[in-house]
């Protein structure tokens, strides 16, 4: 087996050549700032407000305008970036754990385990995903911590499948077969060939799935199922603007635009680094 060569996408000389991307990282990075260290990028709270400062319209001091309660919208942007990605990440690494270790189950340990466990995945598949987590957060109860868990849950079935397809190419491969032939346990042969070399695909798909978790996390938030007021969360701050979005357009369009270009940024990342670096 030859080690892959790194994609273009993570080479300096590709990323100066794609100014597209370049912009992508910045965005990504960005909200990465934001969520780590907020009091570096504003002054303002994000919950005491100025009520002589009203529906203040975007300005050199108040960079995204204020709210009803004279709150310093950007500072709630900023801040909110803490509470949408960290469930993001949560979401993110519970569908990644628990989708690869049962596609892997299913892929390696013979048809009987795969027809039970496809079958449940499939179950899974045909509900639609946002559907799913907000029957999920209902049960669990409104909060971010068990956004993250939803929208986790309703993103194991896809992390299985591909698991599962990448494992069934694998164990058909021939050092797979010499592996063996050379007398190697069948947990060794898993531990050391067919999880290694079926990883790729689904690391690619949890880098697509960063941009779906953040948009599926901010989507429940819009919807009341978060972190309730007045803690700011991307989703809740659009909620929170679309009273008044007719008159002062900026307090829900300034942070759903924050919202969209976070999501847009990392759909583009994960499509460069699903890409063939031999192409």
């Amino acid at each position: 087996m030859t080690a892959l060569a790194a994609p273009p996408a993570l080479r300096l000389g590709g990323l100066a050549r794609r100014p597209v991307l370049v912009a992508a990282w910045a965005v990504v990075l960005l909200a990465v700032g934001w969520a780590l260290l907020p009091q570096l990028f504003t002054s303002y709270s994000p919950y005491i407000g100025d009520s002589g400062a009203s529906f203040a319209p975007p300005s050199a001091e108040h960079w995204f305008g204020t709210d009803r309660l004279g709150r310093d919208l950007y500072a709630r942007c900023v801040y909110g970036a803490r509470t949408t990605l960290t469930a993001t990440l949560l979401a993110v690494l519970i569908a990644f754990g628990v989708g690869t270790v049962i596609g892997l189950v299913a892929g390696y340990f013979g048809k009987l385990w795969d027809n039970a466990i496809m079958r449940v995945v499939d179950v899974f598949l045909a509900i639609p995903s946002l559907l799913l987590a907000m029957v999920v957060v209902s049960v669990l109860g409104y909060s971010a911590n068990n956004i993250a868990l939803a929208v986790g849950i309703s993103s194991i079935a896809s992390f299985a499948r591909v698991m599962r397809s990448e494992v069934i190419a694998v164990v058909g491969q021939d050092y797979v077969k010499a592996a063996y032939g050379s007398g190697a346990g069948r947990f060794a042969v898993m531990a050391r060939h067919v999880v290694p070399n079926s990883l790729s695909s689904v690391i690619a798909l949890a880098a697509l799935e960063v941009g779906t978790a953040v948009l599926a996390v901010a989507s429940l938030g819009f919807l009341g199922y978060g972190s309730p007021p007045p803690e700011p969360e991307w989703g809740l701050l659009v909620a929170e603007g679309r009273d008044y979005v007719a008159v002062h357009p900026w307090t829900a369009v300034l942070p759903g635009a924050a919202l969209a270009l976070v999501v847009i940024a990392a759909h583009r990342i994960s499509t460069s680094l699903r890409k063939d670096p031999r192409r």
